[in-house]
């Protein structure tokens, strides 16, 4: 038995152990001072509260030892337990900067909210989503994943950092991959496209490996690595060179077309572009009157998504059909109204 507690002290962590230690030895020197001094300290709690009181070195001097033999206790309980109480704080404070040293160097698991998004890579788009994200959904919980960081990048921002490479279970494990909602996997800018869309796709098999429900965006940079992608289970592909190429090019043609565009896609400026589901009671009628119905709403719809396949600016008189999704910028006062 004697074996068995021993063994269970010694797994402590050192501060359980030191406080442990530090308890016993306050109690013990309170008992005693009871039996030496009953007339100075008439019940073993009032010998016990001297204990501590002395070990802190407050000392309140409500109770004092006034023989020689107290005072003996005295002195043993400065020299023994103070030297505990003391070592406990230190560990403790020396653990909370090691905690918290681990955690900014990423080496702490996540164990917050679920339904948390994790981000894969860190880089100036990884930076550009952590901000927008977290200003447009403040209760959202992040998790970003890299291997080249060695503390966590944005330490004025909510997110919990693990070092690591997202190709690895176990890295993916410690970020919660079970519980998220959402997986964004960046391209890496530190090789070249080819290895960056390589090493995406791996990364994205290790995901759907752990988590086939969980939906992930990857950013790819080649054509030619689209269909891996979408073989290795992307449900959302950034082809970032093609969306980039294509803004610059508009920008030739049509000067200023980029911020138009920008002002578009950046929510927090007052406009958002996203899908909705079809009314029931618009279905089968043509585009133009769908266009008339949500207009009034100060909704402006640009497009239907048939299939899969996104059509925008259709024909007028295009039906929507049972399935279908409307693609719509909601204006500036409509966002106000949603939102309050």
């Amino acid at each position: 038995m004697t074996d068995r507690f021993f063994l269970l002290f010694l797994r402590l962590p050192l501060v359980g152990r030191v406080l442990c230690i530090a308890s016993i030895s306050i109690v013990f020197f309170g008992i005693v001072i009871h039996f030496v001094e009953p007339n100075v300290f008439p019940t073993i709690f009032d010998g016990i509260w001297w204990a501590i009181i002395t070990a802190s070195t407050i000392g309140y001097g409500d109770f004092v030892p006034t023989t020689f033999e107290g005072k003996m206790v005295g002195i043993a309980l400065i020299v023994v337990g103070a030297g505990f109480v003391s070592t406990y704080f230190v560990s403790l404070a020396t653990t909370a900067v090691q905690r918290q040293n681990a955690v900014n160097e990423g080496k702490v698991a996540y164990v917050g909210k679920k339904d948390h998004m994790i981000i894969v890579g860190w880089n100036e788009r990884s930076r550009y989503i952590i901000k927008e994200m977290t200003k447009l959904y403040p209760r959202l919980r992040i998790v970003l994943i890299d291997h080249t960081l060695r503390e966590k990048p944005m330490p004025d921002i909510h997110v919990h950092f693990i070092h690591g490479s997202a190709d690895q279970d176990h890295i993916l494990q410690k970020a919660g991959i079970d519980e998220a909602h959402t997986v964004i996997i960046t391209a890496d800018p530190s090789v070249s496209e080819v290895q960056s869309d390589m090493r995406t796709i791996l990364q994205l098999i290790a995901v759907k490996g752990c988590n086939r429900e969980i939906y992930c965006v990857v950013e790819i940079l080649t054509k030619q690595q689209v269909n891996n992608a979408i073989r290795a289970g992307a449900d959302e592909i950034i082809e970032s060179n093609y969306l980039t190429g294509s803004v610059l090019m508009n920008t030739l043609v049509n000067h200023g077309i980029s911020k138009a565009l920008s002002s578009i896609l950046t929510q927090h400026h007052g406009s958002k572009v996203e899908f909705i589901e079809l009314p029931d009671d618009l279905i089968d009628l043509p585009f133009s009157m769908i266009i008339q119905k949500f207009f009034q709403d100060e909704m402006l719809v640009i497009g239907i998504k048939k299939r899969g396949e996104t059509l925008v600016n259709p024909p007028f008189d295009t039906k929507v059909e049972t399935g279908d999704e409307l693609l719509l910028i909601r204006g500036h006062y409509k966002n106000k109204s949603s939102n309050s």
